[in-house]
């Protein structure tokens, strides 16, 4: 069944402007916070923006967790509290599996080893992509356009495609502390 049908039929042309400027163009607080509750996320002060695609179970988003503009969040995933995702991230739990009998990718990986979990404070800045089956280690630091394909531990800074450890956060003062080459 469409949505449209689902939540009461087709919109008229002004419900669907109005709705297609609430998607795309009100990128504040007020309407980050109404739209995660729209979206069924009713932790305290969750905020998602316009254009994201938040598509997980429950209400795994911890309080005070912002999910940027054009984000893509899909499977199993768990975002702790006073998490950061920036614009154009992608967090993906799972992947589809070549099945030889048919000759295409076709079944899902297991869902319990492709499970992903954002612990709280965590930073994902812009463009990163959280591959299945990782967990992001508290108060880490992903920097932009990084790949993440392991786990890492908490206070971790990481960049890279795949993501390395380039650095670590001291949780007393919070200054980065740079890994010398």
């Amino acid at each position: 069944m469409s949505v449209q049908k689902q939540f009461g039929g087709e919109l008229t042309e002004e419900e669907f402007r109005k709705f297609t400027l609430y998607m795309t163009q009100s990128g504040n607080f007020e309407d980050d916070n109404t739209r995660a509750k729209i979206m069924g996320f009713t932790n305290p002060k969750v905020r998602i923006a316009p254009g994201s695609i938040v598509r997980i179970k429950g209400n795994q988003i911890g309080e005070n967790s912002y999910v940027g503009i054009y984000s893509y969040v899909n499977g199993d995933v768990i975002i702790g509290k006073n998490v950061l995702i920036g614009p154009h991230v992608s967090i993906v739990a799972s992947n589809h599996l070549y099945d030889p009998t048919t000759d295409y990718f076709s079944d899902r990986t297991s869902l319990v080893d492709g499970k992903v979990t954002i612990e709280d404070g965590v930073w994902l800045t812009a463009g990163v992509v959280i591959t299945p089956g990782i967990t992001i280690g508290k108060a880490t630091l992903v920097c932009a356009n990084s790949v993440v394909t392991k786990s890492t531990e908490p206070y971790s800074i990481v960049a890279g495609s795949p993501a390395k450890v380039i650095g670590h956060i001291d949780p007393k003062t919070g200054k980065y502390n740079w890994i010398k080459n």
